[in-house]
């Protein structure tokens, strides 16, 4: 198995045009959008539509009008949505929600033609790792989400926690990057993530509770897929 990480939203920008239709993909963003999606899917949510843009969202709302509208811009909730991006706001989630956030709903767009597209987080690892060993791809890309146009840390090392659990692997360049962060934070995973500049941000606007929820490694162990549009919990 091979394992490449994407780093930063302009490689993510270079996807569509990738031939990824032997790839398995992994998206992570961590603060927060696939943390809310896992969390979302560990507590009752059938099917999560990502889009990328509020337009999108409006108009996927009018052919289903029983979808929560949920997402973020700048952090703050949508006006006139029904859900921000906070995983504790899918703790009782609807069955049925239309998503849009600044990158991860983007990123996983992005990678929609790949072989398969699965949602990762801090809080899903171990059962992220137990499908990836299971399916064992050839090729394995972990897609780091990002912030607005930056690398996220916290994507960073999550990818690299993955990278850590296939000693066997060959690891590209990048791969070896999201390992090394890994190995030298894996003591720490709070701290990691409130030395993230996502991890800042969120702790300035008062938002603590939601950056020690995403990093309870393995609390929301099930793994989401995206197919035909929408993100399904597997299994």
């Amino acid at each position: 198995m091979k394992i490449d990480v994407v780093l930063s939203p302009p490689e993510i920008d270079l996807l569509p045009a990738r031939d990824l239709s032997g790839t398995t993909a992994v998206v992570f963003d961590v603060l927060r959008a696939t943390s809310s999606m896992v969390t979302a899917l560990a507590h009752g949510a059938e099917e999560i539509y990502p889009v990328c843009t509020i337009e999108e969202a409006l108009a996927l709302k009018s052919i289903m009008p029983e979808a929560q509208l949920g997402g973020e811009r700048h952090g703050d909730r949508i006006e006139g949505f029904d859900l921000g991006n906070s995983p504790k706001e899918y703790l009782r989630p609807g069955k049925r929600i239309i998503t849009t956030t600044t990158n991860g709903t983007v990123a996983l767009k992005a990678c929609e033609h790949a072989r398969e597209v699965l949602v990762g987080a801090l809080l899903n690892q171990s059962a992220l790792s137990e499908v990836i060993a299971s399916q064992r791809p050839e090729q394995l890309l972990l897609v780091c989400a990002g912030t607005f146009r930056e690398l996220a840390l916290e994507d960073v090392f999550a990818a690299g926690m993955i990278c850590s659990s296939f000693a066997d692997a060959e690891l590209t360049d990048s791969a070896e990057v999201a390992l090394a962060l890994f190995r030298q934070h894996q003591g720490d995973v709070m701290g990691l993530l409130r030395k993230a500049r996502n991890g800042r941000a969120l702790m300035a606007a008062g938002r603590e509770g939601d950056v020690q929820w995403c990093a309870m490694l393995d609390s929301q162990p099930v793994v989401g897929v995206l197919h035909e549009g929408a993100v399904r919990k597997m299994g």
